[in-house]
């Protein structure tokens, strides 16, 4: 079963700086909206932006991170349940909680596969003296329990032992109904097996045996019923899920069954890591310093204050600063006007720096994969030549590796540059573009394959593990476990950015079906001997 927990009303620090807030004052979320946090399953720059303007994500930042949820609906006051879940938090970490839940899965397991076995052993234990010997039929039963605990076994296997994805914030309903249900199973079958059984010292051993038989066909029939709730309820396309990065505008659609909240944030965010480019803040900090530098050209005076060193009683003075005063913020406004102007031309000398850059790049990597292309087929001339092999020279044959970190330098000047003028600099690092490099040379990949990686910007997977986001922060205003609906609407928050989520259902369709018959696309084609001149 997932590892998840439950919070209510306040928000929670962790990490160092738990401690600061222990008995510090809680606030509860501004907007009302119930917050929790989903945990996704777990090189040097090449070169750093000198102007400093990107911030460089801490690698502690995930200790100080905060999870908030909405108000509860039950009568239990605010302080208490903020006192209850505190507790439980400082007591019991994430970590704990996955390994007491992994540890009662494989115990409800156990206990679910040892029963059937103990209802047969049992008899032969306790009372082997009474016992009626049903030959050949308990011998056939025998075989038919063997094989359905195997099967059973390896269907369990396959549908609930998988690597966890991701650490939810409330438990799965589902997962938690069927080992609820399954638990009252056995120990309805224990507490029928111990008053019919064990008490009056049954002697009909087949019927014992065709007991432990029934309990077996139950649980293939309630693992079925996990296949269809978990697996099979889901398949079917409901709902379109229009997904919206809030810093740029990126949207994308996805097509899902029917899910509840985090579930579908889940299959979201993996969704995310794979479609959406990955999220470069330093693209927009050029619009935030343009706006804060028109904003600073606008200056707004107080015309109704102090004017002047002789005091507000001066009306001369106060004139002539009201007429300067009004002066200058025209002037501000024709600045601010003509800042389209401006953008223009700065987008324009930008795409005009960047087609020259990218240039020299491609006519740098182009050179560089001429070069080790040109050794390659000397060395296989060579080799089928049958020409003799100087041992000085076989030493200097290079591994892709060591061809890759020999070419580096000289395309590295005009990918530096390129990097710097596309604000990317920071998304590659000199480590990993030399193992992209030995890689294309391996695989034998062209010069545009190399550059691909760095013209246009890719998805999150495709870049160093540091940069990928790792803990969301899920806020819905309805719960989290219940299914998605129609014109729901919910956020998933990170450090820098959220994305926005707008659920829609698939219209319900309505097929025709018209027949055309056959005989209509019969045509005469009549031509005339004689032409026009």
């Amino acid at each position: 079963m997932d590892t998840e927990s439950t919070y209510s009303g306040y928000s929670y620090y962790s990490g160092r700086s738990r401690g600061s807030h222990r008995h510090g004052e809680r606030s509860r979320d501004r907007d009302g909206h119930k917050c929790v946090t989903i945990n996704t399953a777990p090189g040097e720059p090449l070169l750093r932006d000198p102007s400093g303007g990107e911030q460089v994500q801490d690698d502690t930042w995930g200790e100080t991170t905060t999870a908030v949820t909405g108000t509860s609906d039950h009568s239990v006051s605010q302080e208490d349940v903020v006192r209850i879940t505190k507790d439980l938090e400082d007591s019991v970490g994430v970590d704990c909680r996955g390994y007491l839940t992994r540890v009662l899965a494989v115990v409800l397991g156990l206990l679910v596969l040892l029963t059937p076995l103990a209802f047969l052993v049992l008899p032969h234990v306790l009372w082997p003296e009474k016992l009626q010997s049903c030959g050949t039929a308990c011998e056939g039963l025998f075989i038919s329990v063997a094989f359905k605990l195997l099967i059973l076994v390896l269907a369990v296997w396959a549908l609930f032992f998988r690597p966890d994805r991701a650490t939810l914030p409330r438990v799965h309903v589902f997962r938690a109904l069927l080992g609820g249900l399954v638990l009252l199973l056995v120990l309805s079958y224990w507490l029928f097996y111990g008053v019919r059984i064990l008490d009056p010292q049954e002697e009909n051993y087949l019927g014992v045996v065709q007991y432990a038989v029934s309990l077996v066909d139950v649980l293939l029939f309630i693992h079925y019923l996990a296949v269809v709730l978990l697996e099979l309820r889901q398949i079917q396309t409901i709902f379109s899920v229009s997904v919206t990065r809030s810093t740029d505008g990126h949207t994308r659609t996805y097509s899902l069954g029917t899910l509840s909240v985090q579930r579908a944030a889940l299959v979201i965010i993996e969704h995310y890591y794979c479609d959406f480019p990955i999220h470069n803040p330093a693209l927009l900090s050029a619009s935030k310093t343009r706006a804060a530098k028109h904003l600073d050209g606008l200056k707004v005076y107080s015309v109704d204050g102090e004017l002047s060193a002789e005091g507000p009683g001066n009306p001369a003075a106060a004139g002539l600063s009201h007429s300067q005063s009004r002066a200058m913020i025209a002037a501000a406004a024709r600045r601010r006007d003509s800042a389209h102007n401006e953008l223009y031309y700065e987008e324009a000398e930008h795409e005009r720096r960047v087609r020259k850059r990218r240039a020299r790049l491609v006519v740098a990597v182009e050179e560089a994969f001429t070069h080790i292309k040109r050794l390659q087929e000397e060395e296989q001339k060579k080799k089928g030549g049958g020409e003799a092999i100087d041992p000085q020279e076989a030493a200097q044959v290079m591994d892709p590796r060591e061809a890759a970190q020999a070419v580096f330098p000289s395309m590295a000047r005009a990918l530096q540059k390129f990097l710097r003028t596309t604000k990317q600099q920071h998304l590659h690092s000199m480590e990993s573009i030399q193992r992209h490099l030995a890689f294309c040379v391996s695989t034998n990949m062209t010069p545009k394959a190399f550059l691909q990686s760095f013209l246009s910007p890719g998805p999150t997977l495709q870049y160093e593990p540091h940069h990928w986001t790792r803990q969301w922060t899920l806020v819905s205003e309805a719960s989290v476990t219940s299914s998605i609906k129609e014109g729901s609407t919910f956020l998933l928050k990170t450090t820098d950015y959220s994305l926005v989520v707008t659920v829609q259902r698939v219209p319900y369709v309505s097929l025709d079906e018209e027949y055309q018959d056959p005989k209509d696309h019969k045509f005469v084609l009549r031509l005339q001997s004689e032409t026009s001149v």
